[in-house]
């Protein structure tokens, strides 16, 4: 694990986006989730609503933690028009992957990162995702394993779910929560320095 960088904190309480910053070599020093509410505003397009959910978790974030960077995220599911959202249950989470099911859908994420002057950049990215036919002992198997808790569209393309696409086009990290390479080009370009 790389050495936590003290001036750097995660908006989120996404093990998977801690992951993912492990990976390029940040280890935040402190994990601040925003706890804010994610519902849709009325006729909101998914990209709209991951760039307002990243901007508000950061800017919530940043008020407790002046002088340090931020870096928030947002991730969102959809499939024509409509999100899919982190499943309450069971039951919503089956109607998901019916939906899914034999079709291509988007994975929209949204990153924000604050510099400790108050420098901001986004960037969102979008990732097309396209599953298998899914039969009913598959979808009955997927809810028996709970990784489609706390997911947005009720998959974790990482865990077991992977056996279920087909094809991917774009951010294979963006899907799993956090686009690493669009992450890494912001911090470049806002001057944080990597310790490797």
């Amino acid at each position: 694990m790389p050495d936590k960088d003290s001036n750097l904190v995660l908006a989120s309480a996404s093990i998977r986006r801690l992951n993912l910053l492990e990976q390029m070599g940040v280890s935040p020093v402190l994990i601040d989730p925003a706890n804010i509410k994610e519902t849709p505003i009325n006729k909101e397009s998914p990209k709209d609503l991951v760039q307002r959910l990243a901007k508000k978790k950061m800017e919530v974030v940043a008020k407790r933690n002046q002088g340090r960077w931020i870096i928030s995220a947002d991730t969102v599911v959809a499939c024509g028009k409509r999100i899919l959202p982190k499943p309450a249950d069971h039951s919503e989470t089956s109607q998901f992957l019916k939906l899914l099911s034999g079709r291509r859908h988007r994975v929209i994420s949204s990153v924000c990162v604050l510099d400790p002057i108050g420098n901001l950049a986004s960037r969102s990215v979008t990732t097309i995702v396209v599953f298998k036919r899914l039969n009913i002992d598959e979808v009955k198997f997927y809810l028996s394993t709970q990784e489609w808790k706390d997911k947005a569209g009720g998959y974790a393309i990482q865990g077991q779910a992977a056996r279920f696409v087909k094809s991917i086009n774009g951010s294979y990290s963006n899907v799993v929560g956090l686009p690493i390479f669009e992450t890494y080009k912001i911090l470049v370009g806002l001057g944080f320095q990597f310790t490797k």
